[in-house]
């Protein structure tokens, strides 16, 4: 059996974005795969950027991107407490990376993730015990 895999915002972000059909695709393939597993982990911090990236970006209705909300809340969700934050931020200083993906790699941690499916980090990189994996590394190009 595979272990727990997180995932960042931008996948879901991907899989509602027809404009680049082939990432659409993937994103859909994996976040399926993930919901049948039961091995799916994302964040408070992931739903809550899903909805505003996803009625701004994608001009999704509130209502629709609420929906998605729900639906994506099937996974395990984990919230983080103020002990986290700092941990991210230690992280920060460590690996020189933005406080949100030190709090998205924080996050995926304690959900007792192996891997971290995100365009915005480097594929293959590993982040304590934590496996980066960009699904969309072999198609070029990271964020929507």
């Amino acid at each position: 059996m595979k272990g727990r895999e997180f995932i960042d915002t931008n996948v879901l972000i991907y899989a509602d974005d027809d404009r680049d059909p082939q990432k659409r695709d993937l994103a859909r393939d994996l976040i399926r795969a993930l919901l049948r597993g039961r091995r799916g982990v994302l964040s408070l911090q992931v739903l809550q950027e899903f909805f505003a990236a996803a009625t701004r970006k994608l001009g999704m209705s509130g209502e629709e991107a609420k929906r998605r909300v729900v639906l994506y809340s099937r996974f395990d969700v984990v919230t983080l407490i103020p002990a986290d934050l700092f941990a991210a931020i230690d992280l920060h200083r460590l690996h020189h990376l933005s406080i949100w993906d030190c709090l998205i790699v924080r996050a995926a941690m304690n959900g007792r993730c192996a891997t971290l499916h995100t365009g915005d980090l480097s594929d293959g990189a590993v982040i304590e015990s934590l496996t980066v994996s960009n699904p969309f590394a072999a198609l070029g190009g990271n964020r929507p």
